[in-house]
């Protein structure tokens, strides 16, 4: 399975292009970094409001905020797929990496729990809260889970290029 993955996700136009010319991995770093800081930047100030920090600002206050953390994905989305299907050593670097994997099921975990914000009715009570209220029990375990899966995203992200040393520290 890791084998047809991979190469399902090795692209040689990708690869010629990305190492063709040698500002394509940098400006995609920062296209990825850039859009990372929107997402932990936003939907974290988002998160921590809900758990009862910044209690003077409404949290509908944050709503304009999270297209812009969407943008944020979505930028991230675009470099991560240059990197997976252009770097020089083929998809398999990443698809055989188990930081990439670990990172990979904390971008579901954040997604699902997205989902559930979004489509259980949680969304619109949240926001409606006024400066100085409260968020239910749940909306606060959502904040949790997003802000714990994000930083499993950045530190299973940062740990790509060491993971022999994360194998060394789970024993594996």
């Amino acid at each position: 399975m890791i084998n047809t993955l991979s190469n399902a996700l090795t692209w040689p136009w990708m690869q010629d292009f990305v190492n063709t010319y040698g500002w394509i991995w940098p400006l995609c770093e920062i296209i990825h970094y850039t859009g990372m800081s929107l997402i932990i930047g936003l939907i974290g100030a988002l998160d921590l409001r809900i758990l009862g920090l910044y209690k003077g600002v409404p949290i509908g206050a944050f709503k304009p905020f999270v297209n812009l953390a969407i943008a944020g994905f979505i930028l991230n989305l675009l470099g991560g797929i240059i990197f997976v299907t252009g770097t020089n050593t083929g998809a398999v670097f990443y698809v055989d990496n188990l930081s990439f994997q670990c990172k990979a099921v904390a971008l579901v975990i954040a997604f699902v729990n997205l989902l559930v914000f979004r489509f259980s009715g949680l969304e619109h009570r949240v926001y409606a809260i006024p400066a100085g209220g409260s968020a239910p029990g749940s909306a606060k375990a959502v904040a949790w889970i997003s802000i714990v899966s994000w930083i499993a995203v950045i530190i299973f992200g940062r740990l790509l290029m060491y993971n022999d040393t994360l194998l060394y520290f789970l024993g594996l």
